[in-house]
């Protein structure tokens, strides 16, 4: 009887500390306070604008727009890209794809720039399994030129450009059953990665915990790999033929989402202070979930800008700064918000 006992004390023990480290580990204590130093500026209409990037050097932002709340609830409509004159004043976003007739339901995005009269866009793409679409920008008019599709691609999550070429691609989750993806979620198991293409597709860098936002240091030595269920930011150093090797962790404190850097190489990145919420919300079991924007400076120096307990902003998964101007995007809400500091 004693052994059952104590099998049992072990048991509830075991079970205890699983929920504690759960609930500790995704910032489920965690205090958000809502920011008053800044001030709304416009809410700019759009359903999901789940990520963005902005040329500093032409002045205009590329955002990606995708309505996950209607999909979630059986009443998918297309997604887009969007174009955002950032110096004209008026912040109204023109529709690029407007006559793109291939179904989307875009996610992360990469803007490179050509030459002096256009770009290349790379969005990932989750409506006809799982692709990566490749477009050019001319001015502010899109065209589209090829498909991206491979089995490694399980879960795509956002891509970026190293060149013309050849782009880096994270899988959020490593597996794609039900009840592997509920372990990944909630033991916190490192089985997602990174795959880099040039040409052919290879596994550069695994062991992750929900590999999430990525992008290219400013001097283009590192690749930054955003892991919000172990709440670090990951440095990789570049090597040649697209190749990493691990450089160290950043332990940010909070679920950061897409990273984005600004005219001096800071990093920008919206963020998911608590992960229980944010899941809750996602699947439309809470009306609301917290926001943060962090910038992280000379490669370690972490600072919260902007905190919102979900009642203004929800589920923040984007930030850049623009001139005086703050623009924070969202996995859900129907709006596009910028802010100015007070």
């Amino acid at each position: 009887m004693k052994k059952v006992l104590l099998t049992l004390l072990i048991l509830i023990l075991i079970i205890a500390a699983f929920v504690f480290y759960t609930f500790s580990s995704t910032g489920y204590f965690r205090e958000v306070n809502n920011t008053e130093s800044y001030s709304v500026i416009a809410e700019i209409p759009m359903k999901g604008a789940e990520d963005f990037t902005i040329s500093y050097e032409d002045g205009f932002m590329i955002i990606s727009q995708d309505d996950r709340a209607g999909r979630r609830d059986g009443s998918a409509t297309q997604g887009h890209l969007y174009y955002l004159d950032l110096d004209s004043g008026d912040l109204k976003a023109k529709k690029l794809t407007a006559d793109y007739k291939l179904p989307f339901y875009p996610h992360g995005i990469s803007l490179l720039k050509l030459d002096s009269s256009h770009y290349q866009v790379l969005v990932v793409n989750h409506a006809r399994g799982q692709t990566i679409e490749k477009f050019e920008l001319f001015g502010d008019s899109l065209v589209y030129m090829a498909t991206y599709r491979d089995e490694s691609m399980i879960s795509p999550n956002d891509v970026i450009a190293l060149d013309e070429e050849s782009f880096y691609f994270t899988n959020d989750h490593g597996y794609t059953s039900y009840w592997g993806t509920l372990a990944e979620d909630y033991l916190g198991l490192g089985v997602s990665n990174v795959v880099f293409y040039d040409g052919k597709y290879q596994e550069v860098a695994g062991g992750i915990k929900y590999a999430n936002g990525i992008n290219i240091s400013k001097d283009r030595d590192q690749l930054l790999v955003a892991s919000p269920r172990s709440f670090t930011l990951k440095y990789y150093n570049i090597k040649a033929a697209g190749d990493l090797s691990f450089n160290r962790n950043l332990y940010v404190g909070t679920g950061i989402d897409n990273i984005e850097l600004d005219e001096e190489g800071n990093l920008w990145i919206g963020s998911h202070p608590n992960l229980l919420a944010f899941a809750a919300y996602a699947g439309g079991k809470k009306e609301v979930a917290p926001s943060e924007v962090i910038k992280i400076t000379n490669g370690d120096q972490v600072e919260s800008l902007y905190e919102n307990d979900g009642s203004f902003v929800s589920a923040s998964s984007v930030a850049a700064p623009y001139k005086d101007l703050l623009f924070v995007g969202t996995v859900m809400d129907d709006r596009l918000i910028v802010l100015k500091q007070k």
